[in-house]
């Protein structure tokens, strides 16, 4: 049975960002910590950081999805959001068996987030039970956090950097969710998206979705010229 606390912190998870969905390039380290991690084994305290659209919130998404798999309790705080939200919403949470904090960049600098994350941490450390994983753009130490203790803490744990995929990284990347979306997506058209388009991750797997939603409806096949067509390049 959920917890209540899982309650305050219900999100829709992608259904397409799992482990199955990430090409992993040269993370194998992290999925299998962060596998690990999702069956309560493993370290207690993960920190991974990378550039804004590396995976790190699919990673995350990924995990929480496997612990819910099992119908246990994890709850994912987006902290790029924290202008919407309250630190209450830590409240407790430090009795499920998974947390999960992305963007620990966002609050940087903030004194009433970081007190209560600092306060969460020490929660959580003391009950010693479940998984607690954090996301950040860099190291703890350089994200510019002004509460000491809190960096401190982080530095604590077990830490991967989550390396950006090159430009052939991406194109399997792509090939892969294609194939999970039941398509073949030629080398030529991956090239050409990535030479036209941001390299961002989540930009080329959104006009990804968009182009297999296109030759869907048009019942065409993806070729350069209709992905000229479509997306007006």
């Amino acid at each position: 049975m959920k917890q209540p606390a899982q309650l305050s912190l219900a999100v829709q998870l992608p259904d397409d960002e799992t482990f199955a969905s990430f090409y992993p390039g040269n993370n194998a380290h992290l999925i299998t910590a962060l596998k690990n991690a999702a069956i309560g084994q493993g370290a207690p305290f993960l920190y991974f950081w990378g550039a804004k659209g590396a995976g790190r919130s699919h990673l995350l998404h990924a995990t929480c999805a496997e612990v819910n798999a099992r119908d246990a309790a994890a709850a994912y705080l987006s902290l790029d959001q924290f202008e919407q939200l309250d630190p209450s919403m830590l409240d407790a949470l430090e009795s499920l068996p998974l947390v999960c904090l992305d963007s620990l960049e966002a609050i940087a600098g903030n004194g009433w987030w970081e007190r209560a994350l600092f306060d969460f941490y020490n929660r959580w450390q003391e009950k010693g039970e479940g998984t607690l994983i954090v996301t950040g753009c860099s190291a703890p130490r350089k994200l510019g956090l002004q509460l000491p203790d809190l960096a401190s803490r982080l530095d604590w744990g077990v830490s991967f950097h989550l390396d950006e995929l090159d430009d052939e990284g991406k194109l399997s990347a792509l090939q892969l969710r294609a194939e999970l979306r039941g398509f073949k997506l030629p080398i030529d058209v991956g090239r050409f998206l990535l030479n036209r388009l941001s390299r961002d991750m989540r930009t080329l797997l959104t006009t990804l979705n968009e182009l297999d939603n296109a030759s869907f409806r048009a019942k065409r096949k993806l070729t350069i010229p209709f992905v000229k067509e479509i997306l007006e390049l």
